[in-house]
């Protein structure tokens, strides 16, 4: 049960960018759509394992609360991501305050804050370093939930197995929303079921 929760809570952000692509017909071919979630795996593969191996070498009581601390804080802050990200995107519009790029981390946040620019040539087709991009910005909360999720009893094999397949599934089915059901600009913002997810996961496993 945890495990299929926590998988939620990571792709409900693909979902609602998917929304948002289909219903301003830009297509992530399927080939993409594929090379998108591996990473995702990957990014949560290396959290999960990182995470196992700081919990032999802790204390036995506390990566419990290690655990409960980061779904609380992480469910929280998906709570009101929506209001974050209106804020920092006055950053990101504002080249006077922000202007630095490292290792394309500006690239990256401003696909974060609006998962649409990761089609920055604007051809309506997401490209294979585009995906990468948008790969990336989506998985950024898999390290803090696999970090939080390798401190609990759950099967890390199934996680993965479980994010890759409801990854593709959720892209596809946002695109189809999207592009069929959608007017153009339709971007709905979910991240508060991301939220409570996180947040049910931290108190069942209190």
């Amino acid at each position: 049960m945890e495990v299929l929760i926590l998988v939620l809570s990571l792709v409900i952000d693909s979902f609602v960018a998917s929304i948002a692509y289909g219903a301003d017909k830009i297509k992530i071919p399927n080939l993409y759509i594929i090379i998108m979630n591996i990473i995702s795996c990957l990014i949560l593969t290396f959290s999960l394992t990182l995470g196992s191996y700081l919990e032999d070498i802790m204390p036995s009581y506390l990566p419990k609360y290690i655990s409960f601390s980061i779904f609380v804080i992480l469910g929280v802050y998906k709570l009101f991501e929506g209001f974050f990200k209106k804020y920092m995107s006055k950053f990101i519009e504002d080249k006077e305050q922000l202007t630095f790029k490292l290792f394309d981390f500006k690239f990256i946040l401003e696909v974060y804050i609006d998962e649409t620019k990761a089609d920055f040539d604007e051809s309506k087709t997401i490209s294979l370093k585009e995906s990468i991009y948008l790969a990336m910005a989506l998985s950024i909360d898999s390290l803090a939930v696999g970090f939080g999720a390798s401190f609990i009893n759950i099967n890390p094999l199934l996680m993965i197995i479980f994010c890759f397949i409801f990854g593709i599934c959720s892209i596809k089915l946002g695109s189809f929303i999207g592009k069929k059901l959608l007017p153009k600009n339709s971007n709905k913002n979910l991240s508060w079921l991301s939220g409570l997810c996180l947040l049910l996961v931290a108190f069942l496993k209190l």
